[in-house]
């Protein structure tokens, strides 16, 4: 845990306040911003701004390293093995034909039920949010444009005998002209609008941002913040997975993404990550216009920020470019809160769940917590009044987890299959220890904390763009 930019706080959040939420989303962000990641690319002046006034989590994970199950266990809280919502899932369907989710009280509702004004837009759940979830809705623009009538690098079928699993999204280029084409320009318009407004109580404004997710096209302006000469590639092998077992080359199998080989060949590695730096850059300078908007406002004193994202991604390493795995760069995400009464420009380095985020918010805006939740509050943490070792558990896939711990993380596979890597002697996850002796004791402590439930698919849940995740429904549901 690094040391607070100011004297620490010690004194618990007042319960008796209700202060208002802006619960921010970015899509498929991981941890190149410049108060976290230090890249020498990076260009985040706003969220490094916001973090000055933060308490960043700097290694926390998610529950499920895909959009879908990942959003639905931060606004369930709930845990993916216990809702069996391992893969996509239409955001009305998520409470339907399933025991654990069917009468749940989702995050918006929460503060809803509790006399809290709720406003949301953009991508909070998957898609936007199950009908009727705010009292105010903008919606979600559909799909990820807007696009250029032909793309420019990639084609989406990548390996052209697995048609079948579908199209991607992934292209690079800078497209369209203007800030103002863009969905997430046009999100913060309306949220802007609706913190202008006076309410009579409490509100929860939530604002989902589709980039970083691919399609990586913003217009050409960010672009140029990140010349291509100053880009630098990141750790690969490309014998790197020799030592992995079987079942985890299956959920690699990504047949509809670029290879990271195939870019090297290419040429286009360097060019990959221009483009997702450039979409970082256009998503800062949004959330810097939703920043301003609130601190102009009268709601800037009285205000709990979050801002987190559903999974990190990969950009190269582990042989692709793609979030869909259970190592580091895959599952290490943003999360950072600002509140009142909570330290300014702390960063902790235990590791953090984004289940965590429910309870949380409970916490930090006075209201009773929700005993349903599997993620535990971080205020105590946050506030320096607890110094318990921290473990993130993701999920992917049925009976498919790992556990990181400050040091090290362990995947364990439905079959056995395991994986184990110390961080301090290997950060970039190249050399599996599970089979050397020396490391069996640790991997004996981080195995007690598997989940000991594994519910079986949610019939709602798919993910049909994976060959591994078609044939675990399959053979789960006995279809």
């Amino acid at each position: 845990m690094s040391a607070c930019s100011e004297k620490k706080k010690t004194s618990k959040p007042a319960q008796n306040e209700h202060p208002n939420v802006l619960f921010i989303a970015v899509d498929d962000l991981n941890n190149m911003l410049g108060i976290l990641d230090k890249y020498s690319q990076t260009k985040t002046p706003n969220i490094d701004k916001l973090a000055s006034k933060s308490v960043v989590f700097s290694d926390a994970h998610c529950q499920a390293p895909l959009c879908g199950p990942s959003r639905a266990s931060i606004m369930t809280g709930l845990r993916p093995s216990t809702t069996g919502i391992y893969g996509m899932i239409d955001d009305n369907k998520i409470r339907s034909e399933n025991p654990a989710t069917s009468d749940i009280v989702m995050l918006p509702e929460y503060f809803k039920n509790y006399g809290y004004h709720t406003m949301g837009i953009g991508k909070l759940f998957h898609s936007h949010a199950p009908d009727n979830m705010f009292d105010e809705s903008g919606g979600r623009v559909k799909g990820f444009g807007p696009t250029p009538e032909k793309r420019f690098v990639w084609d989406g079928f990548g390996n052209s005998d697995r048609q079948k699993y579908g199209r991607t999204s992934t292209d690079w280029g800078a497209f369209p002209e203007a800030d103002s084409l863009m969905p997430d320009h046009q999100s913060v318009n309306w949220a802007k609008k609706r913190l202008e407004k006076k309410y009579s109580k409490p509100f929860f404004l939530g604002v989902g941002f589709l980039r970083v997710h691919v399609p990586l096209y913003v217009p050409q302006k960010w672009f140029d913040m990140h010349p291509l000469e100053n880009i630098k590639t990141l750790p690969y092998l490309a014998d790197d997975l020799n030592d992995i077992p079987p079942i985890a080359l299956k959920i690699n199998d990504l047949p509809m993404m670029p290879t990271t080989d195939w870019a090297i060949k290419s040429g286009e590695w360097p060019k990959i990550i221009q483009a997702y730096l450039a979409c970082i850059s256009f998503v800062d300078y949004e959330i810097g216009r939703l920043l301003n908007a609130l601190e102009n406002s009268e709601y800037a004193d009285n205000t709990v920020i979050v801002l987190w994202s559903d999974h990190g991604y990969r950009l190269g390493e582990k042989g692709t470019f793609a979030k869909h795995a259970l190592w580091n760069t895959a599952t290490k995400a943003p999360l950072l809160f600002a509140a009142p009464n909570l330290p300014r420009g702390k960063i902790i380095d235990e590791p953090a769940e984004m289940l965590s985020i429910y309870p949380t918010l409970l916490e930090l805006c006075g209201l009773p917590a929700y005993n349903r939740n599997e993620g535990v509050s971080l205020v105590p943490k946050m506030i320096g009044n607890e110094n318990d070792k921290s473990v993130a558990i993701t999920t992917f896939g049925m009976n498919n987890h790992t556990i990181k711990s400050k040091n090290f993380r362990y995947i364990q596979y439905e079959d056995g299959g395991e994986e184990f890597y110390d961080h301090i002697k290997d950060p970039n996850e190249f050399t599996n220890q599970a089979k050397n002796p020396i490391y069996q004791e640790k991997i004996e402590l981080l195995k007690e904390y598997l989940p000991k439930t594994n519910a079986s698919w949610d019939p709602n849940s798919s993910y049909t763009f994976q060959p591994y995740f078609v044939e675990q429904k399959s053979r789960n549901s006995g279809l």
